[in-house]
């Protein structure tokens, strides 16, 4: 059964829930252009989170969730307002949910982790969530160590439920890959960026059009916190001082506020310009039900050409 099925959206794509970009008005857009949009609770509270959610109600009747970095301090009242606020799909990273569960399957709530591991995948299972979301490496900002590639397959064919594959998706192609990895849909987030809707600053944007196959990096691997970003004067700068063993108080100097410094004022110097290694396959700024229209016929496209083959 494909994700579409599952969670009632047009198209079997989930709306990565990334942090400071991620509102209620633009999950609201995504699901309105077919997809499963997600509000993205990194770098919120708990109030602003209920804030954002009531805003997405207002703007779509269509399906959308929540994603809850579970490494927010505030974690455990977002926990709560999901519930409270009648959201009806959950995803998590950062952690494991397993002590929110009890709640949320009570509310009625899908909860999809975010793995980067099968290990972590099987454990998970037995708990009672819905279905995993398996993220690859090539995906911007936080990023494990295995590939999509190499990671969604095992995942597959430990648990046995529904799969999603991020990391690494911006065409037909990609998508028809991840079906045939074993998954029943894919989330998306760098290739949503340079969307119309998206809420990010222009320079943000031109940057990702400018970007090269090889244009990104990760840092934070030396201190456990591995991110991939676009290459900037930051960036180079942080991995600069991991190689000196600069101590991490002076790391988490440089990077503090980056993201917003990226989303809002538009830095692409200093700002974390958190992106995929698809980068280089964004050319244009288009509507999200673009993206997605051609996502799809795309894989259709591809599908057809490899039977005739």
């Amino acid at each position: 059964m494909k994700l579409n099925e599952l969670l009632g959206t047009e198209f079997p794509f989930i709306q990565g829930g990334m942090a400071n970009i991620a509102t209620g008005a633009f999950a609201a857009a995504v699901s309105n252009a077919g997809a499963l949009g997600l509000i993205g609770g990194g770098g919120m509270d708990a109030e602003t989170l209920r804030m954002h959610i009531r805003q997405c109600r207002a703007l779509t009747d269509k399906p959308f969730g929540v994603n809850i970095m579970l490494m927010n301090p505030a974690a455990p009242e977002m926990a709560k307002v999901v519930a409270e606020e009648g959201v009806k799909v959950v995803t998590t990273g950062a952690g494991l949910p397993t002590a929110y569960l009890p709640l949320w399957k009570e509310a009625g709530i899908t909860v999809y982790p975010v793995v980067a591991a099968s290990l972590v995948a099987k454990r998970l299972a037995r708990s009672g969530i819905d279905g995993v979301i398996a993220e690859g490496c090539e995906s911007g900002g936080h990023v494990g160590e295995m590939t999509t590639m190499a990671l969604v397959p095992q995942v597959a064919d430990a648990v046995d439920l529904p799969v999603v594959a991020a990391g690494g998706v911006a065409d037909g192609r990609q998508l028809t890959a991840a079906f045939a990895l074993g998954a029943c849909g894919v989330q998306l987030g760098t290739c949503l960026l340079t969307s119309l809707e998206c809420p990010i600053h222009d320079n943000y944007k031109q940057a990702l059009l400018k970007a090269k196959d090889r244009d990104t990096m990760v840092t934070g691997r030396t201190t456990g916190a591995p991110v991939r970003v676009l290459k900037n004067k930051m960036a180079r700068e942080y991995v600069r001082m991991e190689k000196r063993d600069v101590p991490l108080m002076e790391l988490e100097k440089l990077t503090l506020g980056s993201l917003r410094r990226a989303v809002f004022d538009g830095d692409v110097d200093t700002g974390s310009l958190m992106a995929g290694q698809v980068a280089g396959m964004l050319h244009e700024i288009r509507p999200l039900r673009a993206i997605f229209e051609d996502l799809w016929t795309g894989y259709q496209s591809c599908v057809k050409g490899l039977t005739e083959r």
